[in-house]
């Protein structure tokens, strides 16, 4: 089971809205409840936290899994492996790279595996 992270803040709701468009609808008991809920046996837990932890937290083993933005990645020089960029937007017309991020150590059948379920 994955354990996954996503991000808080600005790229929250198009985050959010991504999942619910897969059928994968995550709900927060409150704005502010870093604990999110999803309806799938694969998923383990969700945690909504801010962007810029999220690359160390998947490189250090805490989630599986987790989307931030790749300037995050780079910036806290995280080992993690990308999975896949996703383009859109914060709060504006403008789209940013978001990406789907998983550690270095994870075998590559996981990350197919992953990808596959998740079309």
């Amino acid at each position: 089971m994955l354990r996954l992270v996503i991000p808080k803040g600005s790229l929250e709701k198009s985050t959010l809205e991504l999942f619910s468009d897969a059928d994968l609808p995550i709900s927060r008991g409150s704005v502010v409840d870093y604990k999110g809920n999803i309806n799938d046996p694969r998923i383990e837990s969700v945690r909504v936290l801010r962007p810029q932890e999220i690359g160390s937290y998947v490189s250090d083993g805490l989630f599986d899994i987790g989307i931030t933005g790749r300037d995050w990645i780079e910036e806290t020089e995280s080992n993690v492996q990308t999975l896949c960029e996703l383009h859109y937007s914060k709060n504006t017309a403008k789209p940013v790279n978001i990406v789907v991020a998983v550690r270095m150590t994870v075998p590559g059948r996981l990350s197919k595996t992953c990808l596959k379920e998740s079309k």
